[in-house]
């Protein structure tokens, strides 16, 4: 790997921390490559070939993720939708549904008992959306990101 490689990956991750950190806020893609110092088509392009993710589809999946531990918490969907940084609660609940495969509410009500015995950094990996492909999935859809289950007992 040159130098230059690194470099622009350790830009990348400087603009992948600010989403990390900075998901409740309005995040753009200009802001985000201004982080990385890159142009923001040239930074798209790098961010998807490193992080398998459009930085958007990253900022969203960071934003349902935490709406999920603030759901499992007992939030309201409205509150959850608006403390992570989205504004629409109707494309919350359809982005939100897109990746988890149920609706918010539906998620809310399902038992998470197991989730909320665990340490918080433990339920956060357990639970953390991951994306399948279509073809290791055998599904028709492009992608697809499903509820990491927690292994069972055996």
């Amino acid at each position: 790997m040159t130098p230059q490689e690194l470099a622009n990956l350790a830009h990348l991750r400087r603009a992948r921390d600010l989403i990390d950190r900075e998901f409740a806020r309005p995040l753009d893609v200009p802001t985000m490559a201004r982080r990385a110092l890159m142009s923001p088509a040239h930074f798209s392009r790098q961010f998807r070939s490193v992080y398998g993710e459009t930085p958007y589809s990253y900022l969203m999946t960071r934003r349902i993720e935490r709406a999920m531990a603030l759901l499992r918490s007992g939030m309201s969907v409205t509150d959850a939708c608006m403390a992570v940084g989205c504004t629409s609660l109707g494309s919350f609940s359809s982005r939100f549904a897109g990746i988890t495969g149920e609706s918010p509410s539906a998620y809310r009500l399902r038992e998470h008992h197991a989730e909320l015995s665990m340490p918080a950094c433990v339920a956060k990996v357990r639970t953390r959306p991951l994306r399948v492909d279509r073809a290791s999935a055998g599904s028709s859809e492009l992608s697809r990101i499903e509820e990491a289950a927690p292994a069972a007992a055996v």
